[in-house]
């Protein structure tokens, strides 16, 4: 069993490889806008699996996932060996692609940040010269005994 030190430097070599061979090994079309965002290795580090993003062009297009995975697991032989190639353990890894959901789910949560603050602000905007619904003062205060003795 290998070590998670040795797993992890073996990661992020797995990463550099792959995207520096899709930025200029790879000559398909449909990975022009794939990022490696992450790379995992297993402790026997036989399995990799490898996260990645889709970037769109525009705002307004989105990015074609579909399309990247095809091509992913069309080129992961060639991907497979060029790790193999410069890596230069005893075994080379199997390479998993998935997409990687943290940008999407990032997004989210910064609009459902936005959407609070939004709310915090017409909550302050409300209160603002607002009075107590009842008394002023809505504890009783204690009764003070008249000693009579």
């Amino acid at each position: 069993m290998a070590d998670t030190a040795r797993a992890r430097k073996l990661a992020k070599r797995i990463s550099q490889i792959v995207a520096s061979a899709l930025e200029h090994e790879v000559k398909d079309p449909r990975l022009a806008r794939v990022t490696i965002t992450d790379t995992k290795v297993t402790g026997d580090l036989h399995d990799a699996t490898v996260y990645y993003t889709v970037l769109g062009e525009r705002l307004d297009v989105e990015p074609d996932f579909v399309g990247a995975a095809l091509a992913l697991e069309s080129a992961k032989g060639v991907l497979r060996s060029m790790v193999g190639a410069q890596t230069g353990v005893r075994f080379t890894p199997t390479l998993t692609f998935m997409t990687d959901t943290v940008p999407d789910e990032a997004r989210k949560m910064e609009e459902l940040l936005a959407k609070a603050q939004a709310l915090d602000a017409e909550v302050a905007r409300r209160a603002v010269g607002a009075a107590p619904a009842g008394e002023a003062d809505p504890y009783k205060a204690p009764r003070e005994d008249d000693d009579e003795d």
